[in-house]
């Protein structure tokens, strides 16, 4: 699937660098009783965001898509990413985890978003991954 930046609503002025690169490292289901009925499952995602560009970027904030396979579409951005807004140099990368709980198979993807030293305003896509509860309970 390709990602219609439209639907990232990332500003018009903004670019994406070249150099700039994110990696799902790792997807980890995991599953505990104490979950809300509707979102027993959670997935915790391990990215990196790999910086090979010849700038230096300050991260400002991230917007995840995630798709349901009903057709329904959740947006969930804001400000910083996991609480940072790390500043990457070239030949830097920042890695960190978070999660996400869900009831049902989910694709998701998305874009960071930043500013160079020079202060352009660049995004760096998230690339699409599938979080699909196994078939077994506990």
């Amino acid at each position: 699937m390709v990602l219609n930046l439209l639907s990232l609503n990332v500003e018009a002025s903004a670019k994406e660098l070249p150099g700039l690169r994110v990696t799902i490292d790792k997807l980890v289901h995991h599953r505990d009783p104490n979950f809300p009925p509707e979102t027993p499952h959670a997935f915790v995602y391990f990215l990196t965001i790999n910086n090979i560009s010849p700038h230096t970027v300050k991260f400002f904030g991230r917007k995840w898509i995630i798709r349901h396979r009903d057709g329904s579409t959740e947006v969930i951005q804001g400000d910083g990413i996991v609480g940072q807004t790390p500043t990457i140099p070239p030949g830097e990368q920042f890695s960190y985890n978070s999660y996400h709980l869900t009831g049902e198979p989910v694709t998701a993807e998305g874009a960071f978003h930043g500013e160079t030293e020079d202060g352009e305003r660049v995004f760096v896509r998230i690339p699409s991954f599938e979080m699909i509860p196994p078939s077994s309970t506990i």
